[in-house]
């Protein structure tokens, strides 16, 4: 489906949940968020009727993305039924790979292709401060747990401060380069300032060949992340908000102050 630019929209993000097991400090404040009620999330119903609909729209890629998308309960019973609808070609997922050991195997049962593994820093103590509280070894163990299961391509999304010329950056290319890893720098963005650029060795930033919506947890499907306009399936129904936010999809991104990553999906 084409939008007012041209732009073939194809790809849908959708966020199952703003629950995460880290508190990443560029994604959430110290003092921790404001969860959304359970009667407000998505059922997995809802969210299966709203990729039907994109795909009938032109949608054949579909990313689950979170907070953490493997703290949602049932999570593989989801993975399987989106893989299963007609329609679907692309399906893969974006963790930071805490809980990847465990459910790898199942996740490649059921479907998924790919996974997109957060990691900013090799060192265990940066790790740690960064994720307040998180274990590098267990996302080593995700990746390798990742590999075995054959979901491949395995990428590295590495947040970098300044340049991925930095040090934390360096050493994350130079593993990736050794384990058969595809590693992408993303630049610090600011939803509030509208801070971003193109990601390094992906296609995210690139306002000019944008192809995606996201679906928030609660529902509302958003046409651009760097922007406040959302438009809910529950209230307007499934197809005219995909209408609307397909029909009002921005030229480019300017600044969100309504929204946060940690409850969009990045």
């Amino acid at each position: 489906m084409l939008d007012n630019y041209k732009r073939n929209i194809n790809y849908l993000r959708i966020s199952v949940t703003d629950r995460c097991n880290l508190r990443c400090t560029y994604c959430m404040p110290e003092e921790g968020i404001e969860l959304l009620n359970h009667k407000d999330v998505l059922t997995f119903d809802e969210i299966v009727e709203v990729v039907k609909t994109g795909v009938e729209y032109g949608i054949d890629k579909v990313r689950i993305t979170g907070g953490e998308p493997l703290v949602r309960k049932g999570i593989i019973d989801l993975i399987s039924i989106i893989w299963n609808l007609e329609g679907v070609k692309d399906l893969s997922m974006t963790t930071n790979g805490i809980l990847l050991e465990k459910f790898a195997n199942d996740l490649k049962k059921a479907g998924l292709q790919r996974v997109n593994i957060s990691l900013d820093t090799l060192n265990p103590q940066k790790f740690k401060k960064v994720t307040r509280g998180g274990d590098v070894e267990q996302v080593f163990k995700g990746i390798e747990a990742a590999k075995k299961a054959g979901l491949y391509p395995i990428k590295i999304n590495c947040v970098v401060w300044k340049s991925s010329d930095e040090e934390d950056a360096q050493e994350v290319a130079k593993y990736c380069k050794e384990n058969d890893l595809q590693v992408r720098f993303i630049h610090q963005m600011n939803l509030k300032t509208g801070e971003f650029s193109v990601v390094e060795g992906g296609d995210g930033g690139n306002c000019s060949t944008c192809n995606r919506l996201r679906l928030t947890a609660n529902g509302n499907i958003k046409p651009c992340l760097f922007s406040d306009l959302m438009y809910n399936v529950r209230e307007l129904g499934v197809e005219e908000a995909f209408k609307q936010a397909l029909g009002n999809k921005p030229k480019a991104g300017t600044c969100n102050m309504s929204g946060d990553f940690y409850n969009i999906g990045g």
